[in-house]
């Protein structure tokens, strides 16, 4: 293979991985104003598709994903603010829909329990690791002292 069309297969390559993003939102979804546009997709940005899960609605190409950014549209062009369209598609899907979370008090807890749990068992450990070492050894009696010297051959 010649370095040419190396070359050529590796853009080609590059090519093909990048284009599922750009085909995601279809020519007919996009709004004829562009600041309404960019604020639309600014949006579906930061809206998690339900089906893909891991991708924004700006990048998916499940229905689902299609429907809440003609419903963003929607919401802008009828004169909506960009919290008042995120609040809007939280009150109907739930906090999942948002790729970061906002912070809550539930949030808060959700991920400070396993640090909680993690504190309080290293806590129980040091502690318990102390009192075994503060506590006497049993001492051996005389008669036993003379049993295990007898059995050691002292």
């Amino acid at each position: 293979m010649t370095a040419r069309s190396s070359l050529v297969s590796l853009i080609l390559l590059l090519t093909l991985l990048f284009a599922g993003a750009a085909l995601a939102v279809k020519p007919d979804e996009v709004l004829a104003d562009p600041a309404l546009e960019a604020r639309a997709r600014t949006l579906s940005e930061q809206l998690r598709c339900m089906v893909c899960q891991n991708q924004s609605i700006d990048e998916s190409d499940a229905d689902l994903a299609r429907d809440l950014r003609v419903l963003v549209r929607q919401r802008l062009v009828a004169g909506d603010t960009d919290q008042q369209v995120i609040d809007y598609i939280v009150s109907r899907y739930g906090e999942f829909v948002l790729l970061k979370p906002r912070f809550s008090l539930r949030n808060a807890v959700l991920w400070g329990t396993p640090v909680l749990l993690l504190l309080v068992g290293g806590i129980f450990i040091v502690l318990t690791a102390r009192s075994r070492r503060s506590t006497p050894t049993a001492m051996l009696t005389a008669e036993e002292r003379a049993t295990l010297d007898k059995m050691l051959g002292n």
